[in-house]
């Protein structure tokens, strides 16, 4: 079993979580090891480097056909505090190919910022449009951000889903403080942001799903896609013996 994690405060609740949760302690190692940021998991469970997470929405529609994805996610109905649109030139932000792809749907011009950089940014009051807030205003669904996918160990995974899904989860003090203190903002403001995002997928966040994904065909805006990643990661490891290569003649 491989999991991959995202590496924010939107899952500070499931990291707490799945600490407790009675699984392998070799598991639990998996999931510290391989955490990183959205776009990296993406490409991570796309070539199949781990076989779940919380896999950005955008790249979990294959997932999501083949009924390969559990029943939480990262949601917002509503503003979402962590994905806006700063008024800048244009720029996609690297980290996340979901929240670059609403840009478009949304038919939004700026720079995206997501995560904790976002919610920073949004702290010390620069001006930004909540792209999870406009969704809902013109859809009037909740977005899914993220949603748990997984490629085998079906029944492991939907069952930590069901128990994650099953009760709100506390985050204990020094956790919060530890957060805190790594984002330089309030435990206060944290606490208040949290309450933005939630983490059971229901009927309407299904057709939410669906509706961003109709979105996205009907725009033709390309979704990640496993050759894609394949090829760059061959052209990586090329151009890297090819620097090895000439490491050693000299």
């Amino acid at each position: 079993m491989r999991f991959g994690k995202i590496d924010y405060l939107n899952l500070a609740p499931f990291d707490v979580f799945i600490k407790s949760y009675p699984s392998s302690s070799g598991f639990k190692y998996f999931i510290n090891l391989r955490k990183s940021y959205p776009a990296k998991l993406n490409s991570d469970f796309l070539l199949g480097r781990i076989d779940a997470g919380f896999i950005s929405s955008i790249a979990g529609y294959n997932s999501h056909l083949k009924n390969s994805a559990t029943m939480s996610g990262i949601i917002a109905k509503g503003a979402v505090w962590s994905v806006i649109v700063m008024p800048k030139d244009s720029k996609n932000d690297y980290q996340s190919a979901t929240s670059n792809a609403l840009c478009k749907v949304l038919g939004l011009d700026g720079e995206v910022l997501i995560g904790d950089r976002a919610l920073q940014y949004r702290y010390h009051q620069g001006k930004h449009i909540d792209m999870g807030a406009l969704w809902f205003q013109k859809e009037g669904l909740p977005f899914v951000f993220g949603r748990f996918c997984f490629t085998k160990h079906r029944k492991i995974y939907e069952n930590i889903s069901k128990a994650f899904n099953a009760k709100p989860i506390k985050i204990p003090r020094y956790i919060l403080m530890q957060y805190a203190k790594r984002l330089e903002i309030p435990p206060k403001y944290i606490l208040e942001y949290l309450k933005h995002i939630y983490y059971k997928i229901g009927p309407k966040e299904i057709l939410g799903l669906k509706r961003f994904y109709r979105h996205l065909n009907l725009r033709r805006i390309k979704k990640p896609d496993r050759r894609e990643f394949y090829s760059r990661a061959k052209k990586s490891s090329n151009i890297h013996s090819q620097h090895q290569t000439k490491n050693a003649k000299r």
